[in-house]
């Protein structure tokens, strides 16, 4: 009999895979909650793809990167916000369902792949999750973002409702 991995296992080597410190990398750059609980639900502010304090695939999507770039930024970005949610509830099982992802994608103005730059971040979401990472999406094309990190992705999960 095959042993399942749980969320937590499946997170921790997609972490590494990218060779992201998830006990380094998420701090807030400003005066602002990287995560606020509400209930059960948790929202978690936008994350660029940072790490080693230094921003991943900087530039705009279409020009200094490609697409494969900007699906490996919005992975790291959401690799981070499940660790932000990791840190808080003290395991991603505890995650019911993610509700809701806006992936803010900073691009030339012909770039019309903006959905395929945010499948990075679903796909970090239900490899991890499974049926739980399922969400409803928002993917919009901007000017700028801070640190001219190519990519910016917020989202809310719901927690099971025992959870303290």
């Amino acid at each position: 009999m095959i042993r399942q991995t749980t969320r937590d296992e499946r997170f921790l080597e997609m972490a590494k895979e990218h060779g992201f410190d998830i006990y380094d990398e998420n701090a807030a750059g400003g005066h602002y909650a990287p995560l606020l609980r509400h209930d059960d639900e948790l929202y978690v502010s936008g994350l660029v793809p940072r790490m080693n304090g230094k921003i991943q695939y900087p530039g705009r999507v279409g020009l200094e990167l490609n697409l494969a770039d900007a699906q490996e930024a919005a992975s790291i970005s959401a690799i981070r916000g499940l660790a932000l949610i990791r840190e808080a509830v003290g395991s991603l099982d505890n995650v019911k369902a993610l509700l809701r992802v806006t992936v803010y994608v900073k691009s030339t103005f012909d770039f019309v792949d903006l959905s395929e730059v945010a499948n990075g971040a679903s796909d970090v979401f239900t490899h991890v999750l499974g049926e739980a990472g399922k969400h409803t999406r928002t993917t919009v094309g901007v000017y700028q973002l801070p640190k001219n990190a190519p990519v910016e992705v917020d989202m809310i999960a719901a927690l099971h409702p025992s959870i303290s």
